[in-house]
């Protein structure tokens, strides 16, 4: 279960956090009875009503990156997204992503290749670019080579380039909020945890041997 309170529909008086509960839930408290339309239990939003204002400008950072009016392909904008997902290992934030290219027509080829995708021969040159792109926003935290900056502005007007920066840093801080406060997929432990040794080795053994 999350680490925060859930806010039962019952004490969510602020207009906003009951309109993206009726949204998701319809008249459901989902509190007591979760589960959201994509299978999730629907925990981030009740965990996120704590602060309504916080949920409102969550919410419309979603309605930012689905407006009409931008002008990144939606497809390289979620390919982003998807990544930021799996590098910061939100199974949450990469299994939305994954649905979300799915409903925009992508193969279900080219979203199995994302996690080594820097190997497949799945995707397009700009495909490529904007991966390689989102890999340095995540995982190099920004610091992205002049080299590749320029083969994006050759690709991207500067419009383009700030709406990707901007989405794919977004989910790389949703990604990390989701891992923090276990909600969602990312209510599960640590994998990497101590595996233990037999009872009966010691330590000193560990370095008189100069095991590794």
């Amino acid at each position: 279960m999350p680490r925060l309170r859930e806010v039962p529909r019952a004490e969510a008086s602020d207009p906003g956090v009951l309109a993206c509960y009726n949204l998701l839930f319809g008249e459901r408290d989902p509190v007591a009875e979760p589960g959201t339309a994509t299978g999730t239990p629907g925990d981030w939003w009740t965990v996120f009503a704590n602060s309504p204002d916080a949920l409102r400008h969550a919410a419309q950072g979603f309605g930012f990156y689905r407006d009409p009016k931008r002008k990144i392909d939606p497809v390289l904008r979620e390919l982003g997204q998807t990544w930021a997902g799996y590098a910061i290992g939100s199974q949450f934030v990469f299994s939305q992503h994954c649905k979300s290219l799915r409903g925009l027509g992508v193969s279900e080829a080219k979203i199995a290749a994302i996690p080594a995708w820097q190997t497949s021969s799945e995707f397009s040159a700009r495909e490529r670019l904007v991966l390689a792109y989102a890999d340095r926003l995540v995982t190099h935290r920004g610091r992205v080579p002049d080299s590749l900056f320029a083969e994006l502005k050759a690709q991207f007007s500067d419009e383009e380039i700030l709406e990707l920066t901007y989405i794919t840093c977004l989910y790389d801080m949703h990604a990390v909020m989701s891992k923090a406060l276990r909600t969602e997929w990312d209510d599960r432990d640590d994998p990497i945890v101590e595996v233990a040794a037999p009872e009966d080795f010691s330590a000193r053994d560990f370095l008189d041997t100069g095991q590794r």
